[in-house]
């Protein structure tokens, strides 16, 4: 069987998985307690997701005249 990650959460009573997953009797599980992240940090990483879509947008165009110094071996020059 190949290692697979699962998403689950506590209940209060007992871990539920996130999506339905079928398991063979006696399945050897490693559970990962994750950190509660707070708004902060949701916060940062919506902005640094934010930014980086920016920066590397698919609109992204720029011109060959923009290059300061060519390469030589670039099969478009």
């Amino acid at each position: 069987m190949k290692v697979i990650s699962l998403s689950a959460h506590f209940d209060g009573q007992s871990i539920q998985l996130d999506e339905p997953y079928k398991f063979e009797p006696n399945t050897k599980l490693i559970i990962t307690i994750l950190p509660e992240q707070s708004a902060e940090y949701e916060a940062w990483l919506y902005l640094s997701k934010h930014q980086l879509n920016n920066a590397y947008s698919q609109d992204d165009e720029y011109p060959l005249d923009a290059i300061k110094i060519a390469n030589p071996d670039y099969e478009g020059s």
